[in-house]
């Protein structure tokens, strides 16, 4: 138990499979996915946005693949791709077949949809051939019509046994490297979902909130749920739906696992609301520093708090602070001691020329610690 046992998460156990070279599930960190919306038999564009969800640091990005063209393009595009691809198949098993052999990491498909056994059997042959693995998929926009009428509308069992049913499927072909999805774009029937099917199963899973709106609503719906679920532990990777770029969803990703203290990349900022009291323009001040640090990626912590009333305080928690002052002098602080003035016209640069400097410093740290441990 840690020195502050309220922030304990005891995450769910499950098995653990590869997507590419990332391990998802088991005790490997829980990751982030995005998916493009170029066309995909488009590669330069394709490969384009999946550079820019990379510099943001999704861990896995997926791509849809309807049609000839698009499977034709995959090849190219995994080439080029740093990270593990997932083919987005629906229907067709063919085009599964030829993003298997195309390089995909993970072909996203529900065995049920696809017909045949032997059709199913040819998909499971070709991911074992080329090592791929798969993720079931089961949305409440889509549910198959024998469960529609058994339950009268999508609910919670529905949605698990239609997930169970899946994975008998492949677990018949003897294949069991597999997650699975069961998401809705109402939170409460997606959270209930993904807790009857981390009761029933052991396999990775895959959260996300479908269809969850725009950057602000869904934003707010995904934390809500995908927040719950990673607060009791339950969930091995994740992606948040949203009706903006894919590069805005792996950031929102990182904030809801950072706000859980389950994976930390770059600045986590603590920024107060600002009011009257305020010393210099936090909220313009928030923003230009957001926009400037995204290239930062080593964990740090940052206060801008716009007076001293709570301003000191959590100064004293983050490795850099800035608390306003009169006269547009501010008050600068380092590890949690005031070490400095700066003034309003110097701020927004002086800040970022320290978190690159300390970013550099907890780097260098990091390589001498694990060339002492070698």
């Amino acid at each position: 138990m840690s020195i502050r046992p309220w922030r304990d998460i005891a995450r769910r156990p499950s098995r653990q499979i590869m997507v590419g070279n990332v391990p998802v599930g088991g005790d490997a960190p829980v990751t982030v996915q995005t998916m493009t919306n170029t066309p995909t038999e488009d590669a330069a564009a394709t490969i384009d946005q999946i550079r820019r969800c990379e510099e943001a640091g999704a861990d896995i990005i997926r791509v849809s693949c309807p049609d000839v063209a698009s499977t034709a393009a995959l090849g190219q595009i995994v080439r080029a791709a740093k990270v593990p691809i997932v083919a987005d198949i629906h229907f067709h098993y063919k085009r599964a077949l030829e993003a298997a052999d195309a390089g995909a990491a993970c072909l996203r498909i529900n065995p049920g949809n696809i017909g045949s056994s032997e059709r199913v059997a040819e998909v499971v042959r070709a991911a074992k051939a080329n090592g791929c693995a798969i993720r079931i998929g089961v949305n409440a926009g889509s549910l198959e019509k024998d469960l529609l009428e058994k339950y009268g509308e999508p609910c919670p069992e529905a949605l698990v046994e239609s997930a169970l049913d899946h994975i008998k499927l492949l677990q018949d072909h003897d294949f069991h490297e597999y997650k699975v999805a069961v998401k809705a774009s109402d939170v409460f029937l997606a959270v209930a979902a993904y807790q009857g099917l981390a009761e029933a199963t052991d396999c990775p899973l895959h959260l996300g909130i479908t269809e969850a709106g725009g950057l602000i609503g869904g934003t707010v719906k995904s934390s809500i749920g995908l927040g719950s679920l990673l607060w009791f532990g339950i969930g091995d990777t994740i992606r948040v739906s949203l009706s903006a770029e894919p590069e805005e969803e792996v950031r929102v990703g990182f904030e809801i696992l950072k706000a859980l203290g389950i994976r930390n990349r770059g600045v986590r900022v603590v920024s107060c609301p600002s009011c009257a009291r305020q010393g210099f323009d936090v909220i313009r001040t928030v923003q230009a520093l957001e926009e400037r640090l995204q290239h930062i990626r080593t964990p740090m912590s940052l206060s801008v708090l716009g007076c001293v009333v709570n301003g000191p305080g959590e100064a004293r928690e983050t490795d850099i602070g800035i608390t306003g002052g009169g006269n547009g002098k501010h008050m600068v602080y380092l590890s949690g001691v005031t070490d400095h003035h700066v003034q309003d016209a110097d701020m927004i640069d002086h800040i970022v020329k320290l978190v690159e400097a300390k970013a550099a410093e907890i780097e260098a740290a990091d390589a001498a610690a694990k060339l002492v441990a070698a």
